[in-house]
Order: structure tokens, then C-alpha cells, then sequence
């Protein structure tokens, strides 16, 4: 079993600055992947970035290229989101998600943190 617990989330204006912290634990070395996604009201839920533990291959969706970058920590099992040029449209809750090795479905989520820019 893995526990996923978001962090970091809160009100910010637009152009401003926000990381997000997920802290994994529990079977930690069954995950392959650690994934940020996100939901706005009246939305689906969107894929926004991904990283695997080992190599550390990352892909973004296009709508956050060049403004987020994902990392991750090993050792601590932490994986982060570092949000700048922040726009209203990037108004969601935000997700922490978890594949397991051998799939690249995530599993595992975290309860989620919102996330308000304003105009």
C-alpha cells in the first residue's frame, strides 16, 4: 500500500509562484512513476506532469511547458511541482498520483490540494 499526501497549495496572483510538495510512504519501492494532475470545477481531470523515480524522465503537458517543472526526491520519497507564471486558467485542485511498477496506470492518489490564481 502506498500513502499520498499533497502539500503547498493555497491562493496566489496571477504571474505569482507556488510549489506543491506530495510525500509518499508506505511500499514505496513498488511505484514506478509519480504523476501531477489536475481538475478544475465543471472539468475532467488533466494530466500535467510525470516523473519516474528511476531516470528521472519527465513529460509535461503542453499548456505548462516552460512555466512547471517536476522533481522528485528519492531518497525522501518526495516528489514536487514547482508552478511559476501562474494564469487563472491554472486554477484546479491539484493531485499526486503513483504508477506501480509494470504499469502505467497510477494506482495510487493523494487527496488532492487547491490551488486559486487570481486575476
Amino acid at each position: 500500500q502506498v500513502q499520498l499526501e499533497e502539500s503547498g497549495g493555497g491562493l496566489v496572483q496571477a504571474g505569482g509562484s507556488v510549489r506543491l510538495a506530495c510525500a509518499a510512504s508506505g511500499r514505496t519501492s513498488s511505484t514506478y512513476a509519480m504523476g501531477w494532475f489536475r481538475q478544475a470545477p465543471g472539468k475532467e481531470r488533466e494530466f500535467v506532469a510525470r516523473v519516474t523515480w528511476s531516470g528521472g524522465n519527465i513529460y509535461y503537458a503542453d499548456s505548462v511547458k516552460g512555466r512547471f517543472t517536476i522533481s522528485r526526491d528519492n531518497a525522501k520519497n518526495m516528489v514536487y511541482l514547482q508552478m511559476n507564471s501562474l494564469k487563472p486558467e491554472d486554477t484546479a485542485v491539484y493531485y499526486c498520483a503513483a504508477s506501480r511498477k509494470g504499469t502505467i496506470i497510477y494506482d495510487y492518489w493523494g487527496q488532492g490540494t487547491q490551488v486559486t490564481v487570481s486575476s
